[in-house]
């Protein structure tokens, strides 16, 4: 019998009945209609209507399938194999597509993916979900004026793998709706969802329609209060993301001005931001002082480092804290060894040690000459959080220290900046602009990638009133409430 993990690595997370069928009900517009559900799962949705074609790879899956819409066809296999060669068109598709992420999203499937969306003009990154063509490939497959309805992950608004989806969909049909849903409609999961739904396919649409939602609420329409947001303006000011557009218009459109003033940069203006020194084999190349001491490797090769965010205080690393550090005896002292043989006789007997042997075998390690030097290891300006709670903490590197890949690295171009970045960055503006060009992730954690990072806003000598302060940080406290800050803070 297959097991709550097994769905979780194919991505099958099966929908709330109220769901299912109020997105058939969209979908659907006759009797006669034929849907097509490319991951129909255990038959949700390809239950809900007597013309139905269903996809399931999944051979347990589609057994349940079978018995619960016998009058659906149920084709057993790989969906992008079966829509290469289907001839098949469709009026409508629903359905909710399997989130694999891109780590897992892989091999033959991947290649069959991005094969056939390549073929109908779609090129995804090697960083794509498995959702995104998905979509892609069951629009190709309806028919002139045809409709889908999906559940897709919240991702659709802020990641930059889902912005091909959304070219293709505003290139493809007449319209075009997202509908945000900021309460979990899956509730045993971390991810988000939000639902889809394109009409008046082999038409194109020059804006997108945004509609938000406290919860889901069944209906037999997709919503009809909802906001228009220019294609144009999605692609230039916005940056191909929705996120943006869950703040209320006044608010957005001062962002969006001050985004423009002289006055405010953008803080890879002001510096490099990067991603730590990854090792390889952490428990390895992190000692302790004791171990150190007890393999007589020297000083000279030992820098202490942050292998991670939580460790940092909340302005500045300083040399007592790292002295605090050693003296727990915590294992902060990274191995950092020059490329030459010529290497002190302790350090020797320490990399032809079990866990040295053992630690040269893993993929980071045994791709790199020689395997025990890390590259990339840096002594930041600044430490940035990587993934944050309430705030994003910029710290300053008081002490020194280097970083592993839990935290960024941030190296002004101007050293004589810092003190005013650093004076910025607790401003209600920066920590709103966090919000915006970063992202949500599971737990009500905000993420901050290098290059959302290098777009944050960083205000010098920005007047603002009373009302837009306000403003600001109430809006701030919203979109922590659409990514579950709050609820977690609460809980």
């Amino acid at each position: 019998m297959e097991t709550t993990n097994d769905r979780k690595q194919r991505g099958a997370y099966y929908t709330p009945d109220d769901v299912s069928r109020t997105l058939v009900r969209w979908a659907l517009r006759r009797d006669s209609d034929r849907l097509l559900d490319p991951s129909c799962g255990d038959g949700r949705f390809i239950a809900l209507h007597r013309r139905c074609v269903g996809v399931e790879q999944n051979p347990e899956a589609a057994r349940a399938a079978m018995h619960r819409a016998p009058a659906a066809l149920v084709h057993e296999g790989d969906f992008f194999a079966w829509a290469t060669h289907t001839a098949e068109r469709f009026e409508c598709a629903a359905g909710n597509p399997p989130f694999i992420r891109y780590q897992s999203f892989k091999g033959a499937v991947r290649e069959q993916a991005q094969r056939f969306c390549a073929s109908i003009g779609v090129h995804f990154s090697g960083l794509s979900s498995s959702w995104a063509p998905f979509l892609v490939a069951t629009a190709s497959l309806l028919k002139q004026g045809g409709r889908m309805a999906f559940v897709v992950p919240a991702e659709i608004g802020h990641a930059p793998y889902a912005a091909p989806l959304m070219e293709y969909l505003i290139g493809h049909f007449a319209h075009v709706q997202i509908i945000a849903v900021r309460e979990k409609m899956f509730p045993e999961l971390s991810e988000d969802c939000w639902l889809l739904y394109a009409e008046g396919f082999g038409n194109a649409t020059d804006a997108i329609k945004l509609s938000m939602q406290d919860r889901f609420t069944p209906s037999a329409h997709p919503p009809s209060k909802h906001l228009r947001i220019e294609v144009t303006q999605w692609r230039q000011t916005a940056k191909r993301r929705l996120r943006p557009y869950l703040l209320q218009k006044d608010m957005l459109d001062l962002y969006f001005r001050l985004a423009a003033e002289p006055r405010v940069q953008r803080l890879g203006d002001l510096a490099r931001i990067g991603i730590g020194y990854v090792s390889g084999a952490n428990d390895f190349f992190h000692l302790r002082p004791s171990e150190a001491a007890r393999w007589n490797i020297p000083l000279s090769v030992l820098h202490p480092t942050v292998r991670n965010g939580r460790v940092l205080p909340d302005k500045a690393l300083t040399k007592t804290a790292v002295i605090e550090w050693l003296n727990s005896d915590d294992p902060i002292l990274l191995l950092r060894l020059p490329k030459s043989n010529d290497l002190p006789n302790g350090v020797k007997r320490y990399l032809d040690t079990d866990a040295g042997r053992e630690a040269r075998l893993t993929y980071k390690c045994r791709t790199r000459a020689p395997w025990y030097s890390i590259p990339d290891v840096q002594v930041p300006d600044f430490f940035l959080s990587y993934m944050s709670g309430r705030n994003a903490s910029l710290v300053r590197n008081d002490a020194r220290c280097t970083c592993t890949n839990s935290v960024h690295a941030v190296r002004l171009y101007d050293p004589r900046y810092g003190a005013q970045l650093q004076d910025a960055w607790r401003s209600p503006l920066v920590q709103l602009s966090c919000e915006l060009e970063g992202h949500p992730l599971g737990g009500g954690m905000l993420k901050l990638e290098p290059r959302e990072a290098q777009q944050v806003l960083v205000p010098r000598r920005v007047k603002l009133s009373p009302d837009e302060t306000e403003a600001i940080e109430n809006s701030l406290n919203h979109l922590r409430q659409w990514r579950h800050y709050a609820d977690q803070t609460n809980g």
